[in-house]
């Protein structure tokens, strides 16, 4: 390989990590602002989501459509996001992203529950960027206070 190919081929590699990145401080942000276009552009239209109560959900629309509803008990949300340690295969990428997510709960007010978790994330390159097509949180523990 050629010095330009591979400074080519680490520009690419450097787009990709930024590009998924992205992905996922725009769902932060969407959640946040209660944005859901933004957040919904973050997910393919058949995604499968896992690991947020008993249910699976399947396609985007029934999963933004849930966190619409879960989020009605919170009033101000924030959630914060950890370095991203994701690996790319060509087309499809899966990525580790550490959250501590602030809910300010609406009952009893003033109360503030915590949770601290890591979402997986299968992502696909599309014509429109890459979306998450497996979403998956994992808990590692909550707090109310």
């Amino acid at each position: 390989m050629t010095s330009s190919a591979t400074a080519e081929g680490t520009a690419a590699w450097a787009a990709d990590r930024i590009a998924l990145q992205d992905v996922m401080l725009r769902y932060a942000a969407g959640v946040d602002e209660r944005d859901f276009e933004m957040y919904a552009s973050c997910f393919d239209a058949n995604v499968e989501v896992v690991g947020f109560g008993a249910d699976t959900f399947q396609g985007r629309d029934a999963w933004v459509a849930y966190v619409k509803r879960a989020l009605e008990q919170y009033g101000p949300t924030q959630h914060m996001l950890g370095p991203q340690l994701a690996t790319v295969n060509g087309d499809r990428a899966h990525c580790r992203t550490d959250v501590q997510a602030l809910h300010y709960l609406k009952d009893p007010a003033g109360q503030i529950l915590v949770l601290w978790a890591t979402y997986r994330s299968d992502m696909q390159r599309t014509a429109n960027g890459w979306k998450i097509v497996r979403h998956e949180l994992v808990a590692r523990g909550t707090r109310q206070s």
